[in-house]
């Protein structure tokens, strides 16, 4: 049941870095810290030194209000398409480590999709949408409710996995659908 626990741990984890790069590391290196919920194996126990959680917090705040700023937040966008699924490899990775042997590289490849999937699904059909639907109005709304997403799933997949667990199935079925109703859509409109 560890094994599993741990492995629902990493997925929430790697799926709140798609929504926010810094705040599942930024959790997971303070709980870890500060807290006996969560203790990192090495080399990912340098999450928890001071200089990093400083790095992180100074990062978090910067792409917490780059995402607020209309114009800044879709090149936010753009440059988080490469750091967030890195953050969701470090994050499945580290959390993975902590239960079970899963191999590093494996982690990090699950860890990369997770987090690089959350991110596709929210940067090409969720923030266009709202982009479209509101003239980029509700940009703000949009992502302050994702980093609240992102904080509360980061901190539940420390504390109580089971949940994340079916949490992220359930949102990866319907992410997957969205996706491929999206493309059956094209293809439709492409046939007439």
């Amino acid at each position: 049941m560890e094994a599993l626990t741990g492995i629902f741990s990493a997925f929430g984890l790697s799926a709140s870095a798609g929504l926010n790069a810094y705040i599942p590391l930024l959790v997971t290196a303070l709980l870890s810290r500060y807290t006996d919920l969560i203790h990192l194996n090495p080399p990912f126990d340098t999450l928890e030194s001071p200089w990093i959680i400083g790095l992180l917090v100074l990062l978090t705040a910067i792409e917490f209000f780059a995402d607020k700023v209309p114009a800044v937040n879709h090149v936010n966008d753009a440059i988080q398409t490469f750091v967030r699924p890195v953050a969701g490899a470090i994050a499945f990775a580290a959390a993975a480590n902590v239960i079970t042997d899963l191999h590093p590289v494996l982690a990090m490849a699950a860890g990369l999709l997770v987090a690089g999937s959350v991110h596709a699904v929210k940067a090409v059909a969720i923030r266009p949408a709202v982009t479209a639907t509101t003239g980029g109005v509700g940009n703000t709304p949009v992502s302050m409710i994702e980093d609240f997403i992102a904080t509360v799933l980061s901190v539940l997949a420390i504390v109580i996995p089971i949940v994340i667990g079916i949490t992220v199935i359930i949102f990866t079925a319907w992410a997957v659908y969205l996706l491929w109703r999206r493309a059956e859509r094209k293809r439709a409109a492409a046939d007439s």
